[in-house]
């Protein structure tokens, strides 16, 4: 991630009418901030995506998000707008059940980072704990070249897994397991 060079200051408003609808960038503090996906890290967001879509989504539990889902709910700074690499909102928390055609002002259910090669651990944890001060219950941060999930819940607790271990979210979606190197596993060759 980076801050671009600019002076300007942006709204919130402001990043929905950048060209491409301010695609690859969030907002802290009204500046723009580059989110710098690399191809693996893009490849593994994209398999949870489709992960949580079929058994979230296609039970009608929620709405599953893509990284360009943008949400401006962090009380601390109200110029600030996140966009996780995939998140997911439950059902019955949405006015009339619609989803904004903006930033979305309540907290996700579920924020997913993937780190990319440019990711410090600052930020990384910095966003962890800006999602949870946010309301965020649970927090998955996948790391693809060690091919472990670090899982941060709102209670404090973190748990580690590795690629033998099972991802599960039973606070959210009760019946859902994937073994983690599932999502590790690149396709195999025809």
């Amino acid at each position: 991630m980076s801050v671009l060079a600019s002076e300007r200051t942006y709204a919130p408003e402001d990043l929905l009418t950048l060209p491409d609808s301010g695609k690859g960038y969030e907002l802290v503090g009204g500046r723009l901030v580059e989110k710098n996906v690399g191809g693996l890290a893009s490849w593994v967001a994209g398999r949870i995506l489709q992960m949580l879509a079929a058994y979230g989504q296609d039970r009608g539990l929620g709405w599953v998000l893509d990284s360009e889902g943008s949400y401006q709910c962090f009380a601390d700074d109200p110029r600030k707008v996140r966009k996780p690499d995939v998140s997911f909102v439950r059902r019955g928390r949405l006015p009339e059940e619609r989803m904004p055609v903006g930033h979305v002002p309540i907290p996700p259910d579920l924020a997913v980072e993937v780190v990319s090669p440019n990711d410090t651990v600052y930020e990384v944890d910095a966003k962890v704990e800006e999602y949870l001060a946010a309301g965020v219950p649970l927090v998955w941060v996948v790391n693809p070249e060690t091919r472990v999930v670090s899982v941060y819940r709102r209670d404090g607790t973190v748990e580690r897994l590795g690629e033998n271990d099972e991802l599960t979210a039973p606070e959210l979606l009760p019946e859902l397991r994937c073994r983690l190197a599932a999502l590790f596993t690149l396709p195999a060759a025809p």
